[in-house]
């Protein structure tokens, strides 16, 4: 649980239509591929993993469950449900905690994709083993606190508003750039990851959002303010 603490940060948000999951991404050495240090893979053509820890344990996971779906399909000629790879990922992680000359797996994930019936999923699996399933839900760094800001502000979503209440919680941690972030979203038609620039544009209009919220907040609190000076005048 302490890797995962220290973890760089993870956001998944449930919309109506859609799973988006966004990720604080570390800063690389100026000559290191990115393409290495991804922090959101694909488990399946329709399952996308995210996660918190240690990023040498979730390549071992994530391999192991690519091959569980692989073998699935093989097997019964169908791929496997989000539920399933949930279910097997954290079968795994728990097997880890109870063997002899072995140490639980150093991460949570953040696991999503579409149901059989055509419903957006999203679960959340930690090193005990423990899985559960959540309209929105952060690990890593801080997680607790980004949790309860979901926890207020969540409300189901379509398309890109759902991409920017992901972005939303992220940036209460992480630097507005597209250097720092990293995001996918996961639709009926397969995975999108934004490009830097795509990221960027959608930073430039949470921050419009904002400020104009902010502004309308002020104003508000202004008329107020002006009415009650004007109603103790009256009396």
């Amino acid at each position: 649980m302490e890797a995962v603490r220290k973890g760089t940060l993870a956001v998944g948000v449930r919309g109506g239509d859609c799973v988006v999951l966004g990720v604080e991404k570390k800063s690389i050495a100026k000559l290191q591929d990115p393409r290495t240090m991804r922090k959101i893979q694909m488990i399946d053509d329709h399952v996308c993993v995210a996660f918190a820890g240690l990023t040498a344990d979730a390549r071992i996971l994530i391999n192991k469950a690519r091959l569980e779906a692989q073998s699935h399909r093989l097997t019964l000629e169908d791929s496997a449900s989000v539920e399933y790879i949930t279910r097997y990922v954290g079968g795994v992680q728990q097997k880890y905690t109870q063997s002899g000359g072995v140490r639980p797996f150093g991460l949570s994930t953040l696991i999503c994709g579409f149901s059989p019936e055509g419903a957006p999923q999203l679960f959340h699996t930690d090193p005990s083993g423990t899985y559960s399933e959540w309209k929105a839900n952060a690990t890593g760094r801080n997680a607790k606190a980004v949790r309860e800001w979901l926890e207020k502000h969540y409300e189901e979503t379509e398309g890109e508003a759902t991409a920017k209440l992901c972005l939303r919680a992220l940036l209460e941690l992480v630097e507005p750039s597209s250097k720092n972030i990293e995001i996918a979203v996961v639709g009926k038609d397969g995975v999108a990851t934004m490009s830097e620039e795509d990221v960027d544009a959608l930073i430039k209009k949470v921050e419009e959002e904002k400020e104009a919220a902010d502004r309308e907040k002020k104003e508000k609190a202004r008329r107020q303010a002006e009415e009650a000076l004007a109603a103790a005048g009256e009396n």
